[in-house]
């Protein structure tokens, strides 16, 4: 991307808006950042990129640095209706995502992974999984690295796999991964996206400019993803828990199964990879990201024993079921990154022993209804906080939980959960919500949940 010699806005900092403003000085560009908190709180981003000569304006977004940019750069979290943004559009001024100028300059294979649930862990599960093979990979996107800070280390030689929110590719245009993966859609981030049709069609971007040489992998479960498959250009795979597929994986007699293109026949060939009962990840949803981590690490050249090692010795990633400590024959899991109603209730329903939920944060709007089966079924005990702590409260109540209690912070959540838990029992931060009405990120959040643990 030829960005030589001319003046680029970014608007917001973080990690990807830092990445993405050395990547376009290192490209030559004039580069200007702007973010809207105060100095004091972003002061060690702002030292890094002045240290640069990378000017940094913060304490809001003037309206006149969009009248002296010839192109912008949008931090995914900041929506399109801003004003900042829409001065932008109405001056005509190119507007692109970090991952979009990211995969201009990259040269290596990219993998590209979204889906409502499960990104980061079948996301790292892959990256395990190709380096086991011995492949060249790096992991980068939404799952901690941004794109832009490995863009120009990585060459055509390389892997690279990446997790991507909606917010991420919602911005993009040209960007292009040879092998692209569906996990699920469920509703999330409509604060942000506005509908849910706005939303499916932000997670379809991922596919928009595959062709024929390239390869999708759908879930096969859902029939959102099955009309989405129908639009594509690129070979389609499919992932299933309930049937058989033509090409993908599945899950057959308690088997995790590949269905691979055949080189002697026109029908697949079917290869048993790992049974169920072997997988270190523990849950039912954890079966189908490792059938997606088998299927699209098989597409990307993995061995078959190089899958079925890695996967039945893979754990998991931190905040999403995460074991922290047995305290007084207690068991506490931190699932902070369960951000929305559907991957708490993927946590809950993995458990047989009895549970005391932490739930609740950022107040959304999402509907819980479909958590109160698995409440009234998992849970003995709940203890609710942040915003939406009373949405939650009724629906605990709702689903008989004679006991829910209320809490300030999430210190005292951990206080009042170890006090009503008993030997046997699992005490499950699966908040079911976003964490930033209280804390910065659900990273802060599950770190704070376990230094609570620790300190019983």
């Amino acid at each position: 991307m030829d960005v030589e010699n001319r003046s680029v806005l970014v608007v917001g900092l973080a990690k990807s808006g830092v990445a993405v403003a050395k990547l376009l000085h290192q490209l030559g560009a004039h580069v200007v950042v702007n973010d809207q908190n105060p100095k004091e709180q972003v002061a060690l981003e702002v030292e890094e990129l002045e240290r640069l000569g990378i000017s940094v304006v913060t304490g809001g977004h003037p309206l006149e640095l969009v009248d002296a940019c010839e192109i912008m750069v949008k931090n995914p979290g900041i929506s399109y209706d801003r004003p900042v943004i829409a001065r932008a559009v109405a001056r005509g001024i190119p507007i692109f995502t970090e991952v979009e100028i990211a995969s201009r300059v990259i040269t290596a294979s990219i993998i590209g992974i979204t889906g409502s649930n499960g990104k980061t862990t079948t996301t790292t599960l892959i990256g395990e999984i190709l380096r086991k093979d011995h492949k060249k990979v790096m992991v980068a996107g939404n799952i901690g690295t941004a794109l832009s800070a490995v863009a120009k280390e990585v060459t055509a030689d390389d892997l690279l796999v990446v997790e991507l929110s909606s917010f991420q590719l919602q911005g993009t245009q040209q960007f292009h991964p040879h092998i692209a993966a569906l996990l699920n859609i469920y509703p999330a981030h409509l604060d942000y996206h506005g509908t849910i049709e706005n939303y499916i069609n932000a997670k379809s971007k991922l596919f928009q400019n595959q062709t024929a040489s390239d390869i999708a992998i759908l879930n096969r479960d859902q029939q959102v993803c099955v009309e989405i498959a129908n639009t594509l250009h690129s070979q389609v795979w499919w992932v299933s828990m309930e049937q058989e597929v033509a090409l993908g994986a599945y899950l057959s007699d308690e088997w995790l199964m590949l269905a691979t293109p055949s080189s002697t026949s026109l029908t697949s060939d079917r290869i048993p990879v790992i049974k169920v009962a072997d997988l270190a990840l523990r849950g039912r949803h954890n079966v189908q990201n490792a059938l997606f981590a088998c299927a699209v690490s098989y597409a990307a050249g993995a061995s078959i024993a190089a899958i079925a090692k890695t996967l039945g010795a893979f754990a998991g990633v931190e905040h999403r079921m995460e074991f922290v400590r047995e305290y007084e024959g207690v068991t506490f899991i931190n699932d902070s990154k369960a951000t929305n109603p559907q991957a708490a209730l993927q946590a809950i329903q993995s458990f047989e022993e009895p549970i005391v939920g932490i739930l609740g944060g950022l107040d959304r709007g999402d509907d819980l209804t479909p958590l109160i089966s698995a409440v009234a079924s998992h849970m003995k005990a709940v203890v609710v906080l942040g915003q939406s702590g009373k949405r939650m409260a009724e629906m605990a109540q709702s689903a008989g939980i004679a006991t829910v209690l209320v809490a300030d912070s999430l210190l005292q959540a951990v206080k009042l959960a170890t006090e009503v838990a008993q030997p046997g029992d699992v005490v499950l931060l699966s908040p079911a919500a976003a964490s930033w009405d209280m804390f910065a990120s659900f990273e802060e959040r599950g770190r704070i949940f376990k230094e609570a643990v620790h300190m019983l």
